[in-house]
């Protein structure tokens, strides 16, 4: 293609198995050292620092400087979005890699998808939302958060004001590698997902992108989102 966006670009930087497990990791919405990713990708340091600097260069991922550490992250919302779908499209075609992982049914139930929640609960409150009238679809995979769904939000604490206030979306949909069908993203799908586990529904899996619902935060999850 010699005109438009350079699509080779950035499937070159993901294609290379190292550093698409790097991304992976990176999923998990946490911020990681080169030593961290570089055993997730099972390369030496060296070898990792090289993948980072082309990721970084590509627009993929950022750093920051803390002290005598770096740390890498997503660069932002839509190389999240772009490395789910990637997943999705990979998994309806049966390209899944041979390790535990994708498999696991904690990750299909509920995940993190870097800074919202995936999996089966994730499409649960989208679907839930929308049957309730407080998201609407506004055309194709648009969203919009209606004035109850406004109302429900803030009676539960969260800062619609300061939703609004961001350049981010405030709700969007990302498709679900596992159930192959939207969950809810956006700042809104993020506050959420701090909401549970700032209540103690809910919790990470350490080292993994697994979330785990104590019996009483699944209640109240499943009664605040009936589907």
């Amino acid at each position: 293609m010699k005109e438009g966006p350079d699509i080779a670009l950035i499937g070159s930087l993901i294609g290379d198995p190292a550093r698409a497990n790097m991304l992976t990791a990176l999923m998990g919405g946490q911020a990681l050292t080169p030593t961290e990713l570089a055993g997730e990708a099972g390369i030496t340091l060296q070898t990792a620092s090289s993948h980072l600097a082309k990721l970084e260069a590509g627009g993929l991922v950022t750093q920051r400087k803390q002290g005598r550490h770096r740390y890498y992250a997503l660069s932002e919302d839509e190389v999240g979005l772009m490395l789910e779908s990637l997943m999705g499209f990979a998994a309806s075609r049966g390209l899944t890699r041979h390790r535990p992982g994708p498999k696991d049914p904690a990750l299909r139930k509920a995940r993190v998808c870097y800074n919202h929640l995936a999996g089966d609960y994730g499409v649960r409150i989208l679907d839930s939302l929308i049957e309730a009238r407080e998201i609407e679809v506004t055309g194709g995979d648009d969203l919009a958060l209606t004035d109850a769904g406004r109302a429900r939000m803030e009676a539960l604490g969260i800062d619609y004001a300061a939703l609004k206030k961001s350049r981010r979306p405030i709700c969007r949909t990302c498709l679900d590698w596992s159930e192959r069908r939207s969950h809810l993203a956006g700042s809104l799908g993020e506050a959420l997902l701090a909401l549970f586990i700032d209540e103690g529904w809910a919790r990470r899996e350490k080292d993994s992108r697994a979330v785990r619902f104590t019996a009483a935060g699944e209640r109240a999850f499943l009664e605040l989102f009936p589907r």
